[in-house]
């Protein structure tokens, strides 16, 4: 089976623009995580999809899909959110397992709720890498020069430009496989974790690569919220 994880634990920290997390802001005409949530919607082989809230915002949350989604609320299960995203989507593998049972065969897509562009091609073919490969992750080649500083004053080094990649989502998994690969990681291992394709990374597993698209921005920041909602416009005609 192939469930979604919209991941909307945070509380948009950085966005300074709202007394809400930033994944309920208005883009266009409804807000960021509804267009994203009904992108998972379109594809149709989602058995289930999740959306972790922090705790605080469930009730809120619930509005909004009564609200936009009633017609597929049956599809779609909100639950708390963790205390990072990585737990959070512990929290929905715990919620798969409670409804679906356990199982070899059940992929997971996890997705930013504040990545409303993503579209059906980068989810079918996410789903077809992990089916295949176990594990699959978003990417761009990066475009600009990648600087590394160690001390964040000077430069420690410049990387080859052609084996960079800008991360995005959806990252996509075999269940048990992620399952087993972050419970075998020590505690020192789970707070280098930067998102959930790191976690195959400390452990060797190789990951898939699926092409993703300039226009898959998340949205961060106020510049950002306001690139957004020039691309709504575009594609609405405003």
């Amino acid at each position: 089976m192939i469930f979604g994880a919209v991941l909307a634990g945070g509380i948009g920290t950085r966005m300074h623009m709202a007394d809400m997390p930033k994944q309920f802001l208005s883009l266009g005409d409804k807000p960021i995580i509804v267009h994203t949530v009904e992108k998972f919607l379109t594809c149709t082989d989602f058995d289930q999809i999740y959306i972790g809230v922090h705790p605080d915002w469930m009730g809120y949350m619930d509005d909004l899909l009564e609200k936009y989604t009633a017609y597929a609320r049956d599809r779609i299960q909100i639950i708390a959110g963790g205390t990072d995203r990585n737990s959070t989507i512990l929290n929905v593998v715990r919620a798969i397992e409670e409804g679906f049972g356990e199982s070899d065969e059940h992929i997971i897509v996890t997705h930013d709720a504040v990545r409303p562009f993503v579209t059906l091609r980068m989810l079918e073919e996410s789903i077809q890498a992990a089916r295949e490969f176990g594990a699959a992750d978003t990417v761009m080649p990066a475009v600009d020069t990648i600087v590394e500083s160690v001390d964040g004053q000077v430069i420690s080094d410049i990387p080859p430009r052609s084996r960079m990649y800008q991360g995005q989502t959806p990252q996509s998994f075999r269940v048990s496989l992620l399952k087993s690969l972050y419970l075998s990681l020590s505690e020192e291992e789970k707070g280098i974790l930067t998102d959930a394709c790191k976690i195959c990374v400390v452990r060797n597993y190789p990951v898939h690569l699926v092409r993703g698209a300039e226009t898959n921005i998340k949205i961060t920041t106020p510049g950002d919220y306001k690139i957004a909602q020039a691309m709504v416009g575009a594609i609405t005609g405003d």
